[in-house]
């Protein structure tokens, strides 16, 4: 008996450009086209294949530990970090979480715009920074990094429901993109994007990330949710045509991580096994921490996007 595959899908996900050339104005050496799925992961047609984002800090004292261990000599010069990720792990995209924001008390924005303009100069890979969970102080970081970041198409975040006007100020003044998360919930997230474009920001400015709870730790919420967020998208929900971004960064302190004899071959699987899983299930972006979980995954990624394509 043939069948029909007929999913009766009316719409595709939105294109987001991030990083921007010499020729689109801005400095990096490649920038990437994301979106555009047409169908689900691995039916039909197959989008763009996944990034690898390799997520660097500027303070260490909150970072996990196995990773502090595995990036001893780096640490403490994110400039340097950045470049080993480009040029040695081959990452796709750069993100720096300024984790020294986090700190009380915090007003050294000088020294972390320092920061980012070293970091932008060492690597000319697209950027995307996290910033502070700290309202006031994300309203003169997100402004400082827009302008400093200025023509190179960052990608800013997260936005959440409670303190997005900083990031989606920045964004639109200085053209950059946004990371919209939510709980775990497609209604969070579908109102979140309709606060974001009520503020200004361009449906093809914004990638959702629905976060991305751990391997066993549930990660199988984040999972049906990012499915049923391309579900909405492809019957014709543009408050959800956007694309998906998922950062597995939990995995590297789950106690069968923390606790495990082989800590670095626990974290590497831990977050190569959730990545892998959140691109099938749609992500395309993946954000991992552990220098030694990029090779694996860009395999992985590599074979199943050549696999679909069928060469």
């Amino acid at each position: 008996m043939n069948y029909t595959y007929s999913p009766g899908w009316t719409t595709a996900v939105r294109e987001v450009i991030i990083g921007a050339t010499p020729d689109e104005g801005g400095t990096r050496r490649i920038s990437y086209r994301i979106g555009g799925e047409q169908d689900l992961p691995f039916i039909g047609s197959s989008g763009h294949k996944p990034l690898i984002a390799f997520e660097i800090c500027d303070d260490p004292a909150i970072w996990p530990e196995v990773v502090r261990c595995a990036c001893t000599k780096l640490i403490d010069r994110p400039a340097d970090w950045a470049a080993y990720a480009d040029t040695v792990l081959r990452a796709d995209l750069i993100r720096i979480n300024l984790t020294s924001t986090k700190r009380r008390n915090f007003s050294d924005f000088d020294g972390v715009i320092k920061t980012v303009k070293s970091i932008l100069a060492a690597t000319s890979l697209p950027l995307l920074i996290e910033g502070s969970a700290d309202l006031e102080i994300d309203s003169e970081v997100y402004q400082r990094c827009g302008e400093a970041g200025q023509g190179e198409r960052l990608v800013l975040g997260t936005a959440e429901a409670a303190r997005y006007r900083s990031v989606a100020a920045a964004a639109i003044a200085y053209g950059h993109c946004v990371i919209a998360q939510s709980p775990i919930d497609v209604n969070l997230a579908k109102q979140l994007n309709i606060l974001l474009r009520e503020a200004g920001v361009a449906d093809d400015r914004i990638i959702i990330d629905p976060y991305t709870g751990a391997l066993g730790y549930g990660f199988e919420y984040t999972y049906s949710t990012m499915e049923r967020i391309r579900f909405a998208a492809l019957k014709g929900d543009m408050d959800l045509a956007m694309p998906l971004i998922s950062a597995p960064s939990d995995s590297l302190t789950v106690k069968e991580v923390r606790e495990s004899v082989y800590s670095h071959e626990a974290a590497i699987a831990w977050e190569v096994a959730t990545s892998v899983a959140a691109a099938l299930a749609g992500a395309v972006i993946l954000v991992v921490r552990h220098p030694g979980s990029v090779p694996p995954l860009k395999e992985a990624i590599d074979t199943l996007w050549t696999e679909k394509e069928g060469v």
